[in-house]
């Protein structure tokens, strides 16, 4: 029997089925991003707890229903916000170039928002994209369920990592923020049927008193707590550093493995790769079987998928029968 000639089609469903089980196979990187992530929510919610009881030693809860009070009664008064993100910091002795310690305001900027970036920078931009436009962390966090969404790939600023910005890229990042709920100009969707943006910031918010923009607001707090802020947004940090070393590793693998596949003349060859790697599949799989996991390219399977279409109803009967018989046709050429 001549053998099957590895074609474009072929490599691609090969390499597809060879990352599915990459990344389903346990790694140390793919280990140290579910742990990461795992322990991500609980330091959120303990450090959003102290962040609370450190506003209100500046803004008490009793000033706070004052103004709230104020506010109600007078239309000209417009005091009264809430916000997810403060300028926590404390002053201390710093060195200066000439090795002397001289007095210094310790300050960091800490944003709650699923959106925010995590480098203690204030950049007013609450209306566009809250500081990490490329929504790392968001992404990092919810990949399970951006996963499993048309059109939405969580890892793809990782595999762009380094490109130009094009076309596919624009578009993949474009279906992640619309499922997670960021707009294009700021972050909350307004179309609320989802979701994950809208459940997160809603947890971390706090009524304050002051203008719009919180870098109006020095928020002291003690050396120690500080610290605390700050490991925070190194955990943060962290996960979206595991995120992206576990998937850099299976972008190199699957480099190896597409230049392997594209050295290879024959199917078997691809195959032989996709089976030492632990990917069990045959050469009818990849012949016969389209994206969907349909046997369709059997000759009479065809010859009655076209015959149907003159069909103008099929019955529900039918089509059982039909599924039933295209998945025992298919379990035999498994077999």
């Amino acid at each position: 029997m001549a053998r099957i000639r590895l074609n474009h089609e072929y490599r691609n469903k090969i390499g597809n089925r060879i990352e599915s089980i990459l990344t389903q196979n346990d790694c140390e990187e793919k280990q140290k991003y579910f742990e990461a992530r795992e322990q991500l929510k609980p330091i959120q919610d303990q450090t959003w707890l102290l962040a609370k009881e450190v506003i209100h030693r500046t803004y008490t809860p009793d000033d706070i229903e004052k103004a709230w009070y104020l506010q109600r009664k007078f239309e000209n008064v417009n005091t009264i916000a809430k916000d997810s993100c403060f300028h926590f910091g404390f002053n201390g002795k710093k060195e200066n170039d000439k090795g002397e310690m001289e007095d210094h305001r310790f300050t960091k900027h800490f944003d709650f928002r699923l959106g925010a970036s995590i480098d203690g920078i204030d950049r007013q931009d609450y209306g566009r994209n809250s500081g990490d436009d490329k929504h790392s962390f968001a992404y990092a966090y919810f990949r399970d369920e951006l996963k499993g969404q048309e059109g939405c790939d969580p890892d793809i600023n990782i595999k762009m990592k380094g490109k130009e910005s094009n076309p596919h890229w624009t578009k993949v990042k474009q279906a992640n923020d619309k499922y997670l709920g960021f707009s294009h100009y700021g972050d909350e969707d307004s179309d609320k049927t989802n979701r994950k943006v809208n459940e997160w910031n809603k947890d971390f918010e706090i009524d304050l008193i002051g203008r719009e923009y919180c870098r109006d607001r020095q928020i002291d707090c003690t050396p120690q707590e500080f610290e605390i802020f700050m490991k925070w947004q190194g955990a943060k940090g962290q996960l979206i550093q595991c995120h992206e070393k576990w998937i850099e590793t299976l972008q190199n693998q699957m480099k190896e493995i597409k230049m392997g596949l594209k050295s290879y003349k024959y199917l078997d060859e691809g195959i032989e790769l996709a089976n030492e790697l632990g990917c069990n599949i045959s050469d009818a799989e990849i012949i016969r079987v389209n994206s969907t996991g349909l046997v369709i390219y059997n000759p009479k399977n065809l010859a009655d998928r076209v015959k149907g279409m003159n069909k103008t109803t099929i019955s529900r009967e039918d089509k059982i029968a039909m599924y039933k018989k295209a998945m025992a046709e298919r379990q035999g050429q498994a077999n």
